[in-house]
């Protein structure tokens, strides 16, 4: 049985749209917006008079290096004389914002909301990443110098060493998110390489590879979401949000086990319980876990419960998370492949999975039948996880 929790109006995606992933994108952060904007109502068959509310995802303002980033994409999101509302969590704005849209109409409040998520990174000078330099603790962490890629390097090592995982293994999820993207028509970074085409890239911050990561993209996505009646209007094949989870986990990394993201696994329990499942390892066909780094996605799949702990890297060996495998993941190519837009990223997942569970993913099809999906989020200091829980 689904769980009412939150629950009046049971909740569906209509639409979605995605922009090409690109780096130094000649149109502005508003006409990213209104492109995928207008491709998610145009595949609902509505326009923007049909639409109620608007809720808009874009990461920290700095990364677009404006202020008032929600003010500013307002009208390119078509929020002119209409509610808007901006959310963000950092790399976990993705996620975040269709959970956002989620509330509006499970509680009455809207009955067709327009999602947009949107990032224009790359152009900013100096590099967007350079903004966390001032988020550490000025005491006990500032001293050291450190950056994202360096905590990022300490938690894939610790994930090396407690599950016993070599960076060659760890570097077939980059292989396999990388090829799935070579479906993709809006991919950025897709390839086809090899291991040790990974092992052999520039060293960032040992173990961490340049492979390894997801790049700097420019990019939004956008969904159409609506109550339960106005979607049974509109298709006849709609998408249903059976769950949504999110959480924030104590902020200092350095008081937590980083070989397991419990900020993600508490979100997903959430997520869950809500959708009425128990055994996700069982019960979920397809999942699109957040893969800024290839190691990000064997510990999230681990967090969403779809394998045990230290447990991923052996089954991604095995081909058991291919698209042709027993439970597919990143079948999109992920971050990994597609692309990096911070606050997008989250929402293209999403996306994603409509078109998995509409059966209208084209090369990206998962070969098995699919029913139930999940995606995640995660940003912050590595603390914020946001899940969502998709079924057809």
């Amino acid at each position: 049985m689904r769980s009412n929790i939150f629950m009046k109006d049971r909740v569906a995606i209509v639409g979605a749209g995605l922009t090409t992933f690109m780096r130094r994108a000649l149109e502005t952060p508003r006409e990213l917006a209104w492109e995928a904007a207008k491709m998610a109502l145009d595949s609902a068959g509505l326009t923007l008079k049909d639409i109620d509310c608007v809720v808009i995802g874009s990461a920290p303002d700095t990364f677009d290096g404006m202020h008032f980033k929600g003010e500013y994409l307002a009208d390119g999101s078509g929020a002119i004389n209409k509610p808007m509302t901006r959310v963000y969590v950092g790399g976990g704005t993705g996620v975040f914002v269709p959970e956002s849209a989620y509330w509006h109409i499970a509680s009455g409040v809207c009955k067709k909301v327009l999602v947009i998520a949107e990032e224009k990174m790359s152009p900013a000078h100096p590099h967007p990443q350079y903004v966390f330099k001032y988020i550490w603790d000025p005491i006990i962490e500032r001293p050291l110098g450190p950056n994202l890629i360096w905590i990022f390097a300490m938690e894939m090592r610790r994930y090396m060493a407690k599950c016993g995982a070599k960076k060659e293994d760890i570097a077939l999820v980059s292989v396999k998110n990388k090829r799935n993207a070579l479906d993709h028509p809006a991919a950025l970074t897709a390839a086809n390489i090899t291991v040790d085409d990974v092992l052999k890239s520039e060293t960032l911050v040992w173990p961490v590879n340049l492979l390894d990561v997801s790049p700097v993209t420019d990019g939004a996505a956008a969904l159409v979401m609506t109550s339960e009646n106005v979607a049974r209007e509109i298709t006849d094949t709609p998408v249903w949000v059976d769950g949504i989870g999110f959480t924030l986990e104590n902020q200092h990394w350095y008081n937590r086990e980083l070989a397991f993201p419990r900020y993600l696994n508490h979100a997903a329990r959430m997520a869950y319980k809500m959708a009425g499942i128990e055994r996700p390892w069982k019960e979920i066909d397809v999942a699109e876990p957040y893969d800024p780094f290839d190691y990000k996605e064997l510990h999230h799949i681990e967090g969403l419960m779809l394998a045990r702990p230290c447990e991923a890297w052996k089954l991604v060996k095995e081909g058991y998370f291919n698209r042709d495998g027993e439970l597919p993941t990143s079948p999109s190519g992920g971050l990994l492949g597609v692309g990096n837009p911070i606050a997008a990223a989250g929402t293209m997942k999403v996306a994603e999975l409509f078109w998995q569970l509409r059966y209208e993913a084209g090369k990206r099809q998962v070969k098995k039948p699919v029913h139930k999906a999940v995606a995640n989020a995660w940003g912050d200091l590595m603390q914020a996880g946001t899940v969502i829980v998709l079924s057809n």
